[in-house]
């Protein structure tokens, strides 16, 4: 499974600075693989909508969240805003925020 993560907008917010996070559970620790996977899963990502709530006015620093996870032949890109309220997705947003630099 290959996740990425791509983060844009909130507080000095610099383009250039801030590339997406890729992880790929081959490439992990068995016991870390597993939790990944069982972190998506608990997300119900593949039913999950394409995006969330739209962002209301006045909302230019808010986070906005992209992550695309690939599954074999399956890939599906969801989008989200801050706050995220499921906690599911918001402990996969920090997983993956974690495996920064890894």
């Amino acid at each position: 499974m290959r996740v990425e993560l791509q983060i844009d907008g909130g507080i000095a917010y610099f383009p250039g600075l801030n590339k997406p996070v890729v992880v790929d559970s081959s490439d992990m620790p068995k016991a870390q693989a597993d939790q990944f996977q069982q972190l998506i899963a608990s997300t119900h990502f593949f039913d999950l909508p394409a995006a969330s709530r739209s962002l209301p006015k006045g909302a230019a620093d808010t986070r906005r969240y992209t992550i695309t996870v690939e599954e074999g032949r399956r890939r599906r890109t969801v989008r989200l805003n801050d706050p995220v309220e499921d906690t599911q997705l918001q402990a996969l947003i920090d997983f993956l925020q974690s495996q920064r630099g890894s």
